[in-house]
């Protein structure tokens, strides 16, 4: 799909109902914080796509799924934190 400009490209992209992630090619830092901050996507990759190193939390918006794999933050889905309290 052609657009012909990015505002453009972030309306369309965001007129679909998932969100899992997003690319921009480009060296314009104000072009990447734009993506970043408009797009409805859980990863937005710059100048790449695919990647996620173990460590780096992935996952969707919208109806991309729930929660996040990978990094520290997926502990989350997959613990339940459970209290013991002595009061003695």
């Amino acid at each position: 799909m052609t657009v012909p400009d990015l505002a453009s490209a972030i309306r369309e992209a965001n007129r679909s109902k998932y969100g899992l992630g997003a690319s921009v090619w480009t060296k314009d830092l104000g072009t990447v914080k734009q993506v970043y901050r408009d797009i409805h996507a859980g990863i937005v990759w710059v100048n790449r796509h695919l990647t996620v190193p173990p460590e780096v939390p992935f996952g969707g918006t919208q109806e991309s799924g729930i929660g996040r794999e990978n990094g520290f933050t997926a502990i989350d889905s997959y613990t339940q934190s459970k209290t013991l309290y002595l009061g003695w």
